[in-house]
């Protein structure tokens, strides 16, 4: 009895293992999504939650995937506001819901706890976060959509003063604010290090907790300095109160934010005039494609946040990779992802139109671009577009 029954198993696992129509045969393909949908970055999960719904449309509208007989894909969301969290979630996800891949987290803090597990784990994370170490620890399954923040930053820096001298401002002296985590800390480092290699002086570099309240001891720094730029690196709340307590104590110094608070759309809804001529450093921007822009506004009522079009685009990144390794092995959706070069749907409206990864995980498409908000929307200043002129202490610049 015994002997017929493991050669009746053995059966069952040797036709397995050789049909391809009963080994790819899935419902669904799960994975998770690890972002703050509670707190404080409660709005940037909420924005990267509407292009992740979108892109899932896309994906299973589309037939699903189709080396696995048509799956579907399916999400699953852990609400992360902080990077305490982040293990328990991707450990919940992984062994409870048996997701194949972690897409998230927005916040760097958060992304480096998550990405410890994930890489304990052995299961592939797609990440938006621009913090350095997210790609310099030597993991294997971690891949970084954007710009490390170093090359954020120094590009933040080089940018504004080619707008400068568009201007005909030559700048020579500058201010840098900056929260200090590992985000913060990360693109302060790179616009300091720039502007020190271009021989201009940083008259007010000070860093700020997480969640600060009140910035006026910070902006009397300002006032006094005689800076000609202010580059401050802050999530949403820290940009609405920098921003607000600028135009409170009436400073007119241009200002270039380091992507992060200034480039969503509740930073304009916060701010309504104050907002006009703020510029920033995006590693992408809704205006490189209309169409996806213009259905999104659709859908939600406003136009696409930066994270909403990355990890929509990370979202069908990853897909293509479980397609390309015909299997829901991580192992194998790693390896596909690391020599993957995707350039469809969502990935169009990034400045290069496509993803890919180098040996460590780090973009090798991500490039930084200028934006500026006018008239309540975002436009790209540089390079600059067919119709986008640059505003610079309130004139219209043609270049």
């Amino acid at each position: 009895m015994l002997k017929q029954f493991g050669a009746g198993m053995f059966a069952v696992a040797f036709s397995t293992l050789f049909s391809p129509q009963l080994a790819m045969a899935q419902e669904t393909v799960k994975i998770g999504v690890v972002i703050p949908l509670s707190g404080s970055n409660a709005q940037f999960g909420a924005n990267i939650r509407n292009g992740l719904e979108l892109a899932l449309k896309d994906v299973n509208g589309a037939g699903g995937i189709g080396s696995l007989e048509g799956a579907k894909v399916e999400l699953v969301y852990a609400d992360t506001p902080e990077p305490a969290k982040a293990g328990a979630a991707v450990q919940r996800l992984v062994s409870g819901e048996k997701v194949v891949g972690i897409i998230g987290s927005f916040v760097s803090n958060i992304t480096l706890a998550a990405s410890e597990v994930t890489e304990r784990l052995g299961v592939p994370m797609v990440t938006h976060s621009f913090a350095d170490q997210i790609t310099e620890r030597g993991y294997r399954n971690i891949f970084q959509m954007s710009p490390k923040a170093s090359v954020l930053g120094a590009a933040t820096f080089e940018q504004a003063i080619q707008l400068g001298e568009i201007s005909d401002e030559k700048i020579s002296r500058i201010a840098i604010l900056w929260e200090d985590t590992s985000y913060g800390t990360a693109q302060s480092k790179g616009i300091r290090e720039a502007a020190e290699k271009a021989g201009v002086e940083v008259v007010v570099d000070e860093g700020y907790p997480p969640g600060i309240t009140d910035v006026t001891p910070l902006i009397n720094k300002l006032r006094n300095s005689g800076a000609q730029l202010v580059f401050p690196v802050s999530y949403i709340n820290d940009a609405v109160l920098i921003i607000r307590s600028m135009g409170q104590q009436q400073i007119d110094t241009p200002v270039v934010g380091g992507a992060g608070g200034y480039i969503i759309p509740d930073f304009g809804t916060a701010l309504g005039a104050m907002a006009e001529g703020v510029l920033s450093v995006a590693p992408a921007n809704y205006d490189a494609a209309k169409q996806i822009a213009d259905r999104y506004r659709a859908t939600y009522g406003t136009w696409p946040s930066h994270e909403a079009l990355m990890y929509a685009a990370g979202l069908e990144d990853m897909v293509k990779a479980i397609d390309v390794a015909r299997s829901t092995d991580p192992a194998k959706i790693r390896d596909a992802l690391s020599t993957l070069r995707f350039c469809e749907g969502f990935a169009r409206a990034l400045p290069t139109g496509c993803l890919a990864y180098d040996e460590t995980g780090a973009t090798t498409t991500g490039t930084p671009i200028m934006v500026q908000w006018q008239g309540g929307e975002l436009v790209t200043v540089f390079p600059q577009k067919a119709g986008a002129q640059l505003l610079w202490r309130g004139k219209q610049i043609t270049e």
